[in-house]
């Protein structure tokens, strides 16, 4: 097993070809002209072993191989298997486990590689065979002859298949006359409701030099294009001819908005040569929006002044700032082509002054929508992790008031859904009030990479339009299930100090919990999902918690 490069050739003569389901042809080597080479046979137990590492998977047999043959330890055959460019090591030696034959039988003949057996063809199939062959390649000039003739055949600089198909692919979906167009009434009859019905719009929707120039920069981008997308968003050309949101002039730019059923892509020109921009060119994924994720987009990013492109159901906008819960909603001028007014984007700023989020109507329904430095908004929601529901009453804007200054830490994350949760109320110590704790939990389009955020709001006492100061993060996960929709629980804990200045260890966990515990700097126990327990300055405690069905579960972290 010292041999890396043995072992990545071993693994890709087994692995499928890049862009085929089809695994690799075996070599032809070994290779004497005259005889047929072939292994020894074994017995039935080598047959059933043989068997069996045929159905694993090029790395499971490598971990069998290491295991058995070489005798490694599991650790040491991951750093081999790693070494040699397995993408997953565990995976391998799982596989490799379920593999019940001896390793002795690795060491008979019928396994061993340098050991064959030799015997002479057929003779008379091999005349058969050479006299086939020879009436192929005849056949094979004429036919070779006759495509070489001018025309449409296989002549110098004729294209194969497979590039002409290719060729004829991007050929049209760099054609500008052959955008998918969709009619500004089409929503109200279609069956899904989001951006596939958004219909086309923009005065220079039929500028075919402009939808050239987008399809072109897409397609083949320079070093001299300004590139931008969301994690895990492919940035490759489109693969058929896209359909056409937006192409217009805004803030003097040419604006181009495409969607192709994954991705929305903004191309953006500036109207004035010589502008310092540039020619930028943006990626969001956008799969599995609904009619209240696919309400808004930004069009339009100018410093730290932004442009919404609002989807045709939506009936009103106006603009609330998070920060000012009490305070009424501003309403934002929209044009007919439906790009809203300027404001300002919380986005780009800095610090936490305000907090401006757009509200949607749709109907009766109004929807908080936030820029998070992204060409799609992330909608705002509250409630339990098995019903969110949008942002309504002044107790839910309160405590996004107190949520929105840590929304920076999911910025330019390809977020889909941001969801505050009370999970619970807790009355401090000595007569201090009560504090809330919540429950935060960022959804990504992609689906991986969501950020959970468990907070602890201490009471305040807010002026009449605000909602006091943000709330402190007591705990913070990625990719974890945690607070979501699959597993709503949720346990937190902070160090706290007193009006009177003593210290305390608080904790809370949501409705699933049953009692407490916390050990190490402070030992305590609680009888329901709340504790509160003295302490020091600077302790440090570890919480657990006992669920209702007696099962046991840590803190977030």
């Amino acid at each position: 097993h010292g041999s890396g490069w043995v072992q990545r050739a071993a693994l890709a003569a087994g692995s499928p070809r890049p862009g085929s389901g089809r695994a690799r042809l075996p070599s032809l080597l070994p290779l004497v002209w005259g005889l047929r080479l072939f292994p020894h046979s074994g017995g039935s137990d080598g047959l059933a072993l043989e068997n069996a590492l045929s159905a694993l998977s090029g790395p499971g047999r490598a971990a069998h191989a290491l295991r058995g043959l070489e005798g490694l330890a599991d650790a040491e055959a991951r750093r081999v298997l790693a070494g040699a460019g397995v993408a997953d090591p565990y995976a391998a030696l799982a596989e490799a486990a379920g593999v019940p034959a001896p390793y002795a039988l690795l060491g008979s003949p019928e396994f061993d590689p340098c050991s064959l057996q030799a015997r002479p063809p057929d003779l008379l199939r091999r005349r058969r065979y050479a006299k086939a062959v020879l009436a192929a390649a005849a056949a094979l000039l004429v036919c070779g002859a006759l495509l070489g003739l001018p025309g449409e055949g296989w002549g110098r600089g004729a294209p194969s298949g497979a590039q002409h198909t290719r060729a004829a692919v991007a050929g049209q979906a760099l054609d500008p006359g052959r955008v998918s167009r969709v009619s500004a009434t089409f929503w109200r009859r279609s069956t899904r409701t989001d951006f596939t019905a958004w219909p086309t719009r923009g005065n220079r929707a039929g500028d075919t030099g402009l939808l050239r120039r987008a399809l072109t920069v897409w397609a083949h981008p320079d070093d001299t294009v300004r590139s931008s997308a969301t994690p895990d968003t492919p940035v490759g050309p489109p693969m058929g001819a896209p359909q056409l949101l937006y192409a217009g002039e805004v803030d003097r730019v040419a604006v181009v908005l495409f969607h192709d059923g994954l991705r929305v892509v903004r191309y953006a020109e500036p109207l004035e040569a010589g502008r310092d921009e540039g020619v930028a060119l943006d990626f969001a994924r956008v799969d599995g929006a609904d009619r209240a994720s696919a309400v808004a987009l930004i069009v339009a990013r100018a410093g730290d002044r932004i442009r919404y492109l609002t989807a045709p159901w939506v009936t009103a906008v106006s603009v609330r700032d998070l920060l000012a819960p009490g305070a009424a909603p501003r309403p934002l001028r929209r044009g007919p082509d439906g790009v809203t007014a300027a404001l300002t984007s919380p986005a780009t700023a800095r610090g936490c002054r305000a907090w401006q989020a757009v509200e949607v109507r749709d109907g009766r329904s109004a929807r908080l929508m936030a820029d998070l430095g992204e060409l799609a908004p992330a909608r705002l929601t509250s409630g339990p992790p098995s019903a969110p529901h949008d942002v309504t009453g002044r107790a839910e804007r309160d405590s996004w008031a107190r949520t929105a200054c840590l929304l920076p830490a999911v910025r330019s994350y390809g977020v889909r859904s941001v969801n505050s949760w009370q999970y619970a109320v807790q009355s401090l110590p000595e007569g201090n009030g009560s504090a809330r704790w919540l429950c935060t939990r960022a959804e990504t389009w992609r689906g991986t990479g969501s950020r959970v955020l468990a907070q602890f709001q201490a009471p305040s006492a807010p002026a009449a339009a605000t909602g006091g100061p943000p709330g402190a993060v007591a705990a913070r996960a990625e990719d974890s299930p945690a607070c979501g929709a699959r597993d709503p629980r949720v346990l937190a804990g902070v160090l706290w100090k007193s009006q009177g200045g003593r210290w305390y260890v608080l904790a809370a966990g949501s409705s699933q919990f049953a009692s407490l515990t916390a050990s190490g700097g402070v030992a305590a126990r609680s009888d329901g999902r709340l504790l509160a327990a003295p302490a020091r300055a600077g302790d440090r405690a570890r919480l657990n918690g006992t669920l209702v069905d007696g099962s046991r579960a840590g803190a977030l972290r």
